[in-house]
């Protein structure tokens, strides 16, 4: 239901929050009838609030709604019809999102994450790991961080691929800002997505959200390299909560008593080598092919 009207009150929805209602509570509710307006009109009935109140909000996001129109944003709420298919429906669906680019109403796709501050061989992985990707049709899907996600943005652009980026800044900001360029080429060439308003900074709990996202977008996912504390190990237990198939390279099961764990859980694998990560992928995504290509990195 793609509408001004139901995206208004989404918006003025969840900046009143009635009863201090979180947005997942707010937006389970206007999942569950299908209409923004139905809930703002049950929280906002005739003469519970002044009228200069209660059009406040809407009048706000109205004007919001047109002025990020005007600026090339795109506005999509959980309940339109192209807000992605995979992200309904699951716990801490976003109530909206910010894009830029391409959306597409089937997009098979598998996320590849890791560590900022990712080794030699942990690039070369993750640079082998989107070419193969990419070379099966496969949309990569990542977070725009520095380390293993910019390299395999970087990669699917460079192949011709696609690639889709959850940022954990409003969609006007650039974080890190040496990603600046490969942000904008993405929004050209792909698909950049952001669940926060337009102007929002980079937040420790932005981060989380943006990777319980990016489990749900894809089919599957897979670690490169992460270490304890990393934000990979907060989205490869978002994956596995999902029902996502999880990969993880020996980089990662070798270093973590978590990825260990994780291993004796159902639909968790382990790959120690490209050729391997190949042979998990044909198993969760069929269609694809067994074998890269010959002369890729182990």
């Amino acid at each position: 239901m793609e509408s001004f009207a139901e995206h208004a009150a989404l918006v003025a929805l969840l900046r009143a929050r009635p009863g201090n209602l979180t947005w997942r509570k707010l937006t389970a509710q206007v999942l569950s009838c299908g209409s923004a307006v139905e809930v703002w009109r049950k929280y906002h009935p005739d003469g519970l609030l002044p009228i200069s109140t209660e059009g406040a909000f809407l009048a706000d996001a109205e004007a919001d709604l047109r002025a990020w129109e005007r600026t090339g944003l795109q506005f999509i709420s959980a309940i339109d019809v192209s807000f992605p298919p995979s992200m309904v429906g699951t716990a801490n669906t976003p109530p909206f999102l910010f894009a830029q680019g391409s959306l597409k109403d089937h997009d098979p796709a598998i996320a590849v994450v890791g560590s900022r501050d990712a080794s030699v061989r942990g690039i070369q992985l993750a640079t082998a790991i989107a070419e193969y990707l990419v070379a099966q049709s496969l949309t990569v899907v990542s977070g725009l961080a520095a380390g293993i996600d910019s390299a395999v943005h970087e990669t699917a652009l460079r192949t011709g691929g696609r690639t889709v980026a959850f940022i954990a800044t409003g969609i006007t900001k650039s974080y890190p800002a040496a990603n600046r360029a490969t942000q904008h080429a993405i929004g050209e060439r792909g698909l950049l997505l952001s669940q926060f308003w337009p102007e929002a900074p980079p937040q420790k709990t932005n981060f989380l959200l943006r990777n319980n996202s990016i489990a749900q977008y894809a089919s599957a996912a897979i670690i490169v390299e992460a270490g304890e504390h990393s934000g990979a190990r907060n989205l490869a237990r978002h994956a596995v909560d999902l029902g996502r198939p999880l990969i993880l390279t020996d980089l990662v099961t070798d270093a973590n008593d978590w990825a260990q764990q994780l291993l004796s859980t159902s639909g968790v694998y382990r790959a120690a080598s490209l050729t391997e990560l190949a042979e998990v992928v044909q198993q969760v995504v069929p269609g694809t092919r067994r074998e890269p290509d010959a002369g890729d990195p182990k």
